[in-house]
């Protein structure tokens, strides 16, 4: 337990809080916890939500799932990080996307629709509002920067788009990804077995190296 309440301390969303704003803020954002097996859903599109997760430990993944049986990864969030915020504060808004467990994991699910009421103490309500618009912002980031990795027509364009990516935001040419070779295939719109193919090709041309999910830029 110690680790999920660091989490939660430590977390963007809360920055800049005191102890005790952030207890006010748990409180009166109705704070609940769950706990998910890897691959269990946790929300479903179709629906609508009054809650945001934070992932306390574990990672899921942002989906959307056609009629056809046609996955697309949207992005994928890990320890600390936040998801569904944007439906939570728009309740009436549909949901187009699932989130999946990626691996087992530990949520706390946060009823932001209490923000738009008087009951809230503004202590601690604009340091909340001011993170949640940071996260925001940077989840536009994210999602944009998806957009820039599809756009490549060939598979080899398409796969160092995103390596690229990876590499200077963690200011390194070695790294771990977060997803596998099915999500990410999904995550770059690509079919799994030509890319596969694509990376063994790009291995041989000695422009990377890899391992499951860790890759290394060569050139």
């Amino acid at each position: 337990m110690a680790k999920e309440n660091n989490t939660v301390k430590i977390a963007v969303l809360f920055q800049g809080m005191t102890a005790d704003e952030l207890d006010t803020c748990l409180k009166d954002l109705k704070a609940s916890q769950k706990k998910y097996q890897k691959g269990e859903t946790i929300l479903s599109a179709g629906n609508t939500t009054v809650y945001m997760g934070i992932v306390l430990s574990g990672s899921i993944t942002i989906e959307s799932n056609d009629a056809f049986g046609n996955c697309t990864i949207l992005s994928n969030v890990s320890d600390g990080g936040f998801f569904a915020e944007t439906y939570a504060i728009l309740p009436n808004e549909i949901m187009p996307i699932d989130v999946i467990a990626n691996e087992d994991c530990h949520i706390m699910f946060l009823n932001v629709s209490h923000l738009f009421t008087d009951y809230c103490d503004s202590t601690w309500k604009d340091k909340f509002i001011k993170n949640l618009l940071m996260i925001s912002a940077q989840k536009n980031l994210t999602l944009s920067g998806r957009s820039f990795h599809t756009s490549p027509k060939s598979a080899r364009g398409r796969i160092m788009s995103y390596l690229n990516t990876v590499s200077l935001q963690k200011h390194t040419n070695e790294f771990d990804i977060p997803f596998n070779r099915q999500q990410l295939a999904d995550y770059l719109n690509l079919e799994r077995t030509n890319m596969s193919k694509e990376l063994g090709k790009m291995q041989r041309d000695g422009l990377i190296t890899f391992k499951k999910s860790h890759f290394k830029i060569l050139s």
